[in-house]
């Protein structure tokens, strides 16, 4: 059998540079050194995040400290290379991997933007290397799996094709070309990005419809993780062909049917995902690939969708207890256990591979599912309950019934705090059954908890960090999941042919970002008064020609609650001219126990004197501004980027 090595994160957000450069990268504890510390969850993440961000780092591109001759952008599953031998990369993990820190990137932390350029020019390298699926020309070598960590081929016998990577590959660069075209670098979108996305857009609508093997790598037929993300990289590869001036006619015709085959994987008499389809593999069905569909797929705009099965949807509620049940009584650490509270969490039930254990990225998906979900409900004010989730419900609040609840009733209180304990005991799971050491290794023994296969599995430290950043309600960017939801009332077996070229055009102009940032926070009402100044910094330029605007990030710290945001308002369009529902959102992507930090980077004129403000929004959807006076800011001259540090009042 052939047995998948790495995946990656959907960190949107717990990356901070700052962590890579204090702390070392982890080593493996010894088998049995397992931690039995009992604090908090707040603890462990706060102590557990820096390790897992200096884990992934370390096993990526040619500065990687622990995956010496990969080339610069590679992403190495591990750097095991014997029982099991992990030291190649994966089009489908180094995709995931990249897309969560290109929304690190985007949420400030530009020390990233070279990594990312190295990655973009790595695939663009890659996709012109023949190999046992094909070549570019006829697309089938897009659908490789994996090759050697310096971009050669890897010939030996293997689970081929794989049709995820394309599709998020696409996906990972196309975060990135919506950020250079929103900072005015269309150009580098156009004549750098797109050719290397178009081309793996291409290969999703000419391929899709096609057989292929799960992210698993051990089934052959029809994956639901496959189909969905599909549909994901089609519908947000034509919305970025418009604004590049291009088009994807070929995305456009094949994302609706792409939608429509994926309703074929619900089980309506079990209310669970059945994760392979067109297959006879004597399983379930039941597989954390379903769950962790639902992650790499949320929209934070498109709802309680059933038809993208988002994370608080109904049908994704059901196969959540469908598949974390699956594993309640095969597993001895799990024995005991009651209805209703977390377990650990493996690949599914009929596993074999290591004897068949608990993965750490498959428990931590379990965890970010329900923070995803947290995230809707507060953000839509209500929680709806129908017969499909309502066993969901049930499980971890006895008094749950079918209906709707609104934001500020007791019922709606109780079952976000009821979802949110259940989530925090998948995150607590976790921490039972890691090292002292920090170390992530694949999977941990269904006996005992041992850590076990791939140490230091870079999925692992980035599937952690995902789930952080959710529980932080740090969410990436819709990717156009709510109006690309309507499902055709007639499935066609279809394709769309599309063009393939080599993407020869590798080099990035300089210079294309500001300096790292980082804040949280909250504010208060408008005044007309304006004296409160602000700890600043800037950074000048060395060429002749001053820039047109400044990067200028905002930092604050700020103690908040979940569900709770903080927003920068003040007097320029930017800031949304003090209406608090359109200022500008922070990110808490860095808040820890011990620095609640909120932060954002907002564009602004060279010399503009700007008043603002912190405000926060509730849970209920209400907003507190800070206490007077208004702050103020005078944006530099002459500098590209610049920063404030506050502390909220």
């Amino acid at each position: 059998m052939i047995f998948s090595t790495t995946k990656a994160l959907t960190l949107v957000g717990l990356l901070t540079s700052g962590f890579a450069a204090a702390v070392p990268a982890p080593t493996a504890a010894p088998a049995r050194s397992l931690n039995k510390r009992q604090s908090s969850v707040d603890t462990f993440i706060s102590t557990e995040s820096p390790i897992a961000y200096a884990g992934v780092l370390a096993n990526i591109g040619d500065d990687g400290s622990k995956v010496a001759g990969a080339a610069a952008g590679i992403v190495v599953a591990s750097p095991s290379k014997s029982n099991p031998d992990y030291f190649y990369t994966w089009t489908r993990d180094a995709a995931l991997v990249f897309k969560a820190l290109v929304d690190q990137f985007i949420a400030g932390d530009f020390d990233l933007q070279d990594e990312i350029e190295d990655y973009i020019i790595s695939q663009a390298k890659l996709q012109g290397v023949s190999n046992p699926s094909g070549d570019l020309s006829s697309g089938t070598g897009l659908g490789e799996p994996k090759f050697y960590v310096d971009l050669t081929q890897f010939t030996g016998a293997w689970g081929r094709p794989q049709r995820d990577g394309p599709a998020l590959r696409a996906t990972a660069m196309i975060a990135y070309a919506k950020w250079l075209v929103d900072n005015g670098y269309t150009d580098t979108a156009r004549d750098v990005v797109w050719p290397v996305i178009r081309n793996d857009l291409s290969y999703v609508t000419q391929y899709w419809n096609q057989t292929g093997f799960d992210l698993w790598e051990e089934v052959q037929g029809s994956s639901f993780f496959t189909i969905a993300v599909s549909h994901r990289a089609l519908v947000e590869g034509s919305t970025l062909a418009s604004q590049l001036g291009q088009s994807c006619s070929y995305c456009d015709s094949q994302a609706p049917q792409i939608l429509c085959f994926l309703q074929s994987f619900w089980n309506s008499n079990g209310n669970y995902v059945v994760s392979n389809i067109n297959t006879n593999n004597g399983r379930t069905g039941k597989d954390a690939n379903s769950i962790l569909t639902s992650i790499h797929t949320f929209d934070q705009a498109a709802g309680c969708d059933d038809s993208t099965f988002q994370p608080c949807s109904a049908r994704a509620l059901a196969n959540h207890k469908a598949v974390t049940d699956s594993f309640r009584s095969i597993y001895a650490i799990n024995s005991g256990i009651a209805q209703g509270s977390a377990v650990a969490v493996g690949r599914y039930a009929e596993d074999s591979y290591y004897n068949g254990n608990p993965w750490y990225l498959c428990t931590l998906a379990a965890a970010e599912q329900l923070y995803d979900a947290l995230y809707t409900w507060t953000r839509e004010g209500s929680i709806t309950i129908n017969s499909v989730s309502l066993p969901f419900f049930q499980d971890i609040y006895s008094s749950a019934a079918v209906g709707t609840y609104a934001s500020g009733t007791d019922t709606f209180t109780a079952l976000l705090n009821a979802v949110k304990t259940y989530a925090d005991g998948y995150i607590a799971k976790v921490q039972q059954y890691t090292p002292s050491s920090g170390a992530l290794s694949e999977q941990y023994s269904r006996s005992d908890g041992t850590p076990l296969s791939a140490p230091d599995l870079t999925w692992s430290y980035a599937a952690f960090l995902t789930a952080v950043s959710a529980r932080n309600g740090i969410v990436p960017a819709s990717w156009g999941g709510e109006s690309a939801n309507v499902v055709p009332g007639q499935c066609v077996a279809t394709s769309a042919l599309g063009t393939y070229s080599s993407a020869t055009n590798t080099v990035f102009p300089t210079s294309q970002t500001s300096a790292p940032g980082g804040s949280t926070t909250t504010t208060t009402r408008p005044t007309t008064t304006t004296t409160r100044t602000t700890t600043t910094s800037s950074s000048t330029t060395t060429g002749a020609t001053c820039p047109t605007s400044v990067a200028v990030t905002f930092n604050v710290i700020a103690t908040t609650y979940f569900g709770e945001s903080v927003l920068l308002a003040g007097g320029v369009a930017a800031l949304g001219s003090w209406a608090p529902a359109s200022a500008k959102a922070l990110s808490a992507d860095r808040y820890t126990a011990s620095n609640n930090l909120w932060y954002g980077t907002v564009s602004l004129a060279p010399g503009t004197a700007v008043a603002y403000k912190y405000v926060r929004k509730g849970s209920d959807g209400a907003f507190t501004w800070e206490s007077d006076p208004n702050r103020s800011y005078t944006v530099p001259s002459c500098v590209a980027t610049a920063s404030v540090s506050d502390t909220w009042r």
